[in-house]
């Protein structure tokens, strides 16, 4: 079958100008077909951008970093955000290389059409005159043959009635037959024409036309299919970076290890304490006062403790009420103008503020295991935060704690030592080359950069120091452990039969309390059972805090709340605890007077030269 349109379409023009323009107007629809769904690859991606965001861990969670279905979980977010950069890509890749084209191509192809059929236009306007030129000298040649034999009638008509009229009627028949035979030729001339002018129309002028249509078609048709071809291309390249992100997807969720999971949790929270030991027996049977009974958090190792039969509460008044009631006021404020003399006016320290009642805190002390209460006491010394050196945590926490901390501080110092070794080339650039810059402009910088490096080693031999003890306390402890478990093992008794042993084996007139407070001799005396002796025993054995400095009082104070420390104008001092920020700093006189005094009042060297500072010297 022949696919010219030119010879098979010659006379459908006016459907071949629907069927072009149904074709544009459909490359036209396919057009922003592509361009709405490249908007919804690009809001596609958006939003899963913006979901992989909303739910990536924070950099504050620090616990989402141990764990294999965390970092699975952070893997899975980082792969997903890559599927939504591919998907935007193909969106830009869409855009740009089909909606952007095949708008451009539309223009042209309506600029090409429209010639073509304004060619079509004129040559059928064209045989349309030709035809009509024809058709009016076809009707002239018909009139005047009419009018020729007409003429012709009446010449004979009047030759036989009348020689002259006769004479005169034949000349008008000639004339009429001159005309008519002018009219024939015309007409033959005009027909001629005509079928000339036909056959170049539908041989010639038409084919060719309609060639440069079906040409124009054609391109256009084939433009449609590489359009198509090209959005396909343009999402099977995006398809194998989208499968080795669901690769690593499955590779994250593969990667999740419960059993080590399970193992980091013990590591992030294990204490390192010991289990309670067996609950003693408490023997109401015989005749005594009820004293306080022990807490089921102290151990069989209690009886080799010392016990004391001081009457806890009231002989170790001062020194634990000085903790109890450190001062949480605000300090009072420095004097307007410091003199000798001002020592009879130095302002008193404001009376104490309201707390709660003594006896609830020692209940919550009391009721807290033995290895916090010293945790518990420097809490309350230091106003409820945390200590520097960690010691509020258990042993284990306490050393993963300062390792961090000792890890974050040694990058500190790689950063300001690399800082610091640019600033000393950046000197020797200058001096070498002055026109370069000012020398003396570094300095600053320079000095600032060596203070901090100079804190910052502080700092970490601080932390270090804190790391060794942590450790050997650790050490210490393991050891106890296992050989406490030794012991154990050599027993085969039950949990508290040697309390129940002990107490059946006594004598009425030997039986004592565990602390051995209670006596037959002195049962109208008041006394407290092992908890007291024993946090009494553990307050006693708490270590000093390390001297983190010195300073030197420039006005008298007369501390008289507890936990103040009174001080004369000059006085030297060693520095335990700097300001926490309620204007109060905790200082040291003697290795034994310890106390707070105001901020304001006092001069702060802090020094690692002065570190173990014990000696007490007064300037006047």
């Amino acid at each position: 079958m022949s696919c010219n349109w030119g010879a098979e379409l010659w006379d459908q023009f006016d459907n071949l100008e629907k069927h072009t323009s149904w074709g544009i107007d459909f490359l036209e629809r396919y057009t922003k077909f592509v361009k709405e769904r490249a908007d919804i690859e690009l809001s596609y991606s958006k939003q899963i951008r913006s979901l992989s965001k909303k739910y990536h861990p924070k950099r504050s969670r620090e616990d989402e970093s141990r764990y294999t279905w965390c970092l699975a979980f952070a893997a899975t977010l980082r792969q997903l955000n890559e599927v939504a950069i591919q998907r935007e890509e193909l969106a830009e890749n869409l855009n740009r290389q089909i909606v952007c084209e095949l708008t451009r191509y539309i223009q042209e192809l309506k600029t090409e059409r429209k010639t073509h059929f304004q060619d079509g236009r004129r040559a059928q306007q064209h045989i349309e005159s030709s035809w009509k030129q024809l058709e009016s000298s076809k009707r002239r040649f018909e009139r005047d043959c009419k009018e020729a034999e007409r003429a012709q009638h009446v010449s004979d008509r009047v030759d036989l009635d009348n020689k002259t009229d006769g004479e005169k009627a034949r000349q008008t028949a000639q004339q009429k037959k001159q005309a008519a035979e002018e009219s024939r030729k015309e007409y033959v001339t005009s027909l001629n024409q005509f079928n000339q002018d036909q056959h170049q129309h539908y041989h010639t002028l038409v084919p060719v036309i309609y060639q440069r249509i079906q040409d124009m078609e054609e391109r256009r048709i084939e433009r449609i299919g590489e359009a198509m071809r090209l959005s396909a291309e343009a999402e099977r390249k995006v398809l194998p970076v989208v499968k080795r992100s669901l690769d690593a997807m499955m590779d994250a969720a593969e990667s999740i290890q419960p059993r080590m999971d399970t193992r980091q949790v013990v590591e992030v929270y294990k204490s390192g304490f010991d289990p309670p030991g067996d609950v003693e027996f408490e023997d109401y049977s015989t005749t005594m006062r009820r004293s306080i009974s022990e807490s089921s958090y102290l151990d069989n190792r209690t009886e080799g403790r010392r016990h004391s039969r001081k009457l806890w509460p009231f002989i170790r008044k001062n020194k634990l009420l000085t903790l109890l009631s450190s001062p949480r006021q605000p300090p009072p404020p420095p004097p307007t103008s410091p003199s000798p003399g001002g020592v009879t006016n130095s302002p008193q320290s404001p009376p104490p503020a309201s707390k709660e009642p003594i006896t609830q805190r020692l209940n919550d002390l009391m009721t807290s295991g033995s290895r916090t209460r010293k945790q518990c006491l420097r809490s309350l010394k230091r106003g409820g935060s945390s200590p520097a050196d960690c010691s509020h945590l258990p042993l284990e926490q306490r050393r993963k704690k300062l390792q961090t901390r000792i890890s974050n501080i040694s990058q500190e110092i790689q950063r300001e030592r690399e800082q610091r070794d640019a600033l000393l080339k950046m000197r020797e650039v200058y001096e070498r080359s002055p026109q370069m810059g000012d020398a003396s402009s570094v300095e600053p910088r320079l000095e600032e950069v060596k203070q901090s490096l100079q804190r910052l080693e502080d700092e970490l031999r601080r932390n270090q120091a804190w790391l060794s003890e942590a450790d050997s306390k650790l050490s210490d402890h393991s050891s106890t452990r296992q050989g406490g478990g030794c012991g154990l093992n050599s027993h085969t008794t039950t949990p508290g039969s040697s309390s129940l042993k002990q107490l059946d084996n006594r004598s009425p007139a030997s039986r004592e309390s565990p602390d051995g407070s209670y006596t037959e001799d002195h049962g109208a005396e008041l006394h407290f059972k092992s908890r007291s002796s024993e946090f009494d025993d553990d307050f006693d054995d708490e270590e000093l805090l390390p001297s983190i400095g010195t300073c030197k009082s420039l006005y008298p104070f007369q501390g008289q709340n507890e936990g103040t420390l009174s001080m004369v104008e000059g006085e030297l001092l060693s520095v335990v605890e700097e300001d926490k920020g309620d204007g109060w700093t905790r200082v040291r006189r003697n290795l034994d007077e310890e106390g707070y005094v105001p901020t304001s009042y006092i001069k702060v060297f802090l020094d690692s030269s002065a570190k173990g500072f014990a000696q007490s010297s007064r300037l006047v």
